[in-house]
């Protein structure tokens, strides 16, 4: 299995942007961590950042060919992007929306998701653990791990 852990604007100041919010760990941090929680699990994971709409579009499209599933915090984009909600839903391959915080304990505008709809599910208000969560969560759905419950009970 391999997936496509990308993040979107502003992300690359992690561990130095608004601490208080996003928390004090790095985005090279958080991937090096990842890395190694997706290798336990035997997951390949390769890792992008863009602060450019268009450039995570490209992203997502190469992505359809070479991953298996997508980990997402677009960022702001989160909030307004048509167009990387309609590229999530172009490429037929499971994506889970993250953010560090919980936005929907933040300000008004955060509390909508346009991308939401067409993900499998959102994690939010993890900080990085939610990238383990989210790994996990495609894991599960893969049967790369344990198996889910509604499949367990069988």
């Amino acid at each position: 299995m391999r997936v496509l852990v990308l993040n979107g604007p502003n992300l690359n100041l992690l561990g130095e942007r608004e601490p208080g919010i996003y928390g004090s760990t790095s985005l090279e941090e958080i991937c090096t961590h990842l890395s190694s929680a997706a290798e336990a699990m035997g997951i390949t994971v390769c890792f992008a950042q863009s602060n450019h709409e268009g450039e995570i579009i490209d992203i997502l499209h190469a992505a359809r060919l070479e991953c298996d599933g997508v980990i997402l915090n677009a960022g702001a984009y989160t909030h307004y992007s048509y167009a990387i909600r309609d590229a999530i839903a172009a490429i037929k391959i499971p994506v889970v929306e993250v953010h560090l915080s919980n936005i929907h304990a933040r300000d008004e505008f955060r509390h909508t998701s346009v991308i939401a709809p067409v993900c499998i599910g959102q994690i939010s208000g993890f900080g990085a653990d939610s990238y383990d969560l989210a790994l996990t969560a495609l894991a599960f759905r893969f049967n790369q791990g344990m198996p889910r419950l509604d499949e367990a009970k069988k």
